[in-house]
């Protein structure tokens, strides 16, 4: 349960501009797309992938990293890194048994015999859209346990897009067409307080030293 009255605290030293702002964007902000990231071995990638969630309004982006484990790329990802959640996981396994408690269909961004095409693809639940490595693409565990895949529809002699740009088309359209839907997109009003939260302590300096003078006036 978010501390209403700590947002409220923090909420008076930043200006209400930014906190316009932030009410401003997080109409917009979603869960019911997510995105799960693969062992990308290019950081850059894992970050440009995250500035489009930001872009297209997508709140959660979640990090497997069984192989790699290296920050982000925060001239990449031109400070997205702070608006978007990248919960991590150890092992893929983690990660889909997750999003499948949470209500998320699994979907692979895959060139799968039994893909959908991106304009053929419907959203009828919560998906979660899994994107693999540079290389291998996903792993066999994703294809396997995967509910559905979708795939971008190309006409030249390439057979794949980079990561980014795959995740930026996907996004782009699945968004668009999602609000165009009747159904429940929005952030929860609970998420909508724990993001203001989260995004507030992120907007003040010294955030540390005002967080021990607030707990030491309120215990």
């Amino acid at each position: 349960m978010t501390d209403i009255k700590l947002l409220t605290y923090l909420e008076n030293i930043i200006s209400e501009e930014r906190k316009t702002r932030f009410l401003d964007i997080l109409k917009d902000r979603t869960n019911y797309i997510t995105v799960a990231i693969e062992d990308v071995f290019q950081m850059h990638n894992t970050s440009a992938v995250i500035r489009s969630c930001d872009a297209f309004g997508v709140q959660t982006a979640h990090l497997i990293e069984s192989k790699y484990s290296e920050p982000l790329d925060k001239n990449i990802a031109m400070g997205a890194q702070q608006w978007v959640t990248t919960p991590r996981y150890n092992t893929t396994t983690e990660c889909i048994d997750t999003l499948r408690k949470d209500g998320y269909k699994i979907i692979a961004t895959s060139p799968h015999t039994d893909s959908y095409l991106l304009d053929d693809f419907k959203i009828d639940d919560k998906i979660a859209l899994f994107f693999g490595t540079e290389k291998s693409g996903l792993s066999q565990e994703v294809l396997d346990k995967a509910d559905g895949y979708v795939k971008i529809p190309m006409v030249g002699f390439s057979e794949s897009l980079n990561i980014s740009v795959s995740a930026a088309i996907l996004l782009q359209h699945l968004t668009t067409e999602l609000k165009k839907t009747t159904k429940n997109w929005q952030l929860t009003a609970e998420e909508i307080l724990a993001i203001r939260l989260d995004w507030t302590k992120k907007s003040i300096k010294s955030i540390d030293d005002i967080l021990e003078r607030y707990y030491k006036e309120n215990t």
